[in-house]
């Protein structure tokens, strides 16, 4: 929250909504004027996902989160290390983007 002062911004955040909703699984989907996003969970022995959590962005604010999300790893990567991304998703690294809309 404290990067977002600098544009003047004060976010609030309510206790419920700081918990958070645990995904391991993002659909992404677009059309000509917005990018859907749906956070989903897998879990073993479950033939369903539920989908947590659905952000709906402009095309221009799905770059600008782009830009930050690439700006964010690479600040984390050089801090902590290289993240490793698994190419079988049962052992992790779940999250795909699957198709367009």
């Amino acid at each position: 929250m404290e990067e977002m002062k600098q544009f003047g911004i004060d976010l609030e955040l309510d206790e419920n909504t700081a918990q958070g909703k645990y995904s391991n699984l993002a659909i992404i989907s677009h059309s000509t004027s917005e990018f859907i996003i749906d956070f989903a969970a897998v879990l073993p022995g479950v033939p369903k996902a539920k989908v947590k959590s659905r952000i709906i962005l402009t095309p221009e604010h799905a770059k600008r989160l782009l830009l930050s999300l690439q700006d964010n790893v690479m600040r984390y990567e050089n801090n902590i290390g290289k993240i490793e991304i698994s190419q079988n998703p049962q052992r992790g690294g779940s999250f795909n983007k699957i198709g367009e809309a």
